[in-house]
């Protein structure tokens, strides 16, 4: 599993986040909550997202869907704004295909929300980011 860096929104400090971990990563300097934004395939899937102690939103996505290119950034907002509630995990559906067939994922993006390892929401094609939004607030609540 890859550390990601991740730079923190609040005073610009570099700092190397894990893909899984006990807690929530925090910023070395400020102590602030960082974003988590990690990439998860079939050999990993479970740690990362399965076994994570912070509600996990999965978005199965693809580099060749336009709509996914659409989305991708509005989740990486959902992340942001909500560093320390949520871990957004990315998994390519052309690089994950057990995980693929295992979530039945037809149509891509995909996105899940995951809880203490239990699926507690599913939404599959794009939307507007308010509509995600609300959706997000809905499956965390």
């Amino acid at each position: 599993m890859d550390k990601a860096i991740i730079k923190c929104p609040h005073c610009g400090q570099a700092n190397r986040v894990p893909a899984a971990a006990e807690g929530r990563p925090r910023c070395g300097k400020c102590r602030r909550d960082l974003p988590w934004v990690v990439e998860a395939g079939d050999d990993d899937f479970a740690v990362i997202a399965e076994q994570s102690r912070v509600p996990v939103l999965v978005d199965f996505w693809a580099v060749w869907c336009g709509p996914c290119r659409m989305v991708s950034p509005v989740l990486d907002r959902l992340a942001h704004e909500r560093a320390g509630e949520v871990k957004l995990v990315k998994v390519d559906v052309d690089k994950a295909p057990q995980l693929s067939a295992r979530f039945a994922i037809q149509a891509v993006p995909t996105l899940m929300v995951i809880v203490d390892g239990k699926i507690v929401a599913r939404k599959a094609g794009a939307a507007p980011a308010p509509e995600l939004d609300r959706w997000l607030k809905g499956a965390l609540a």
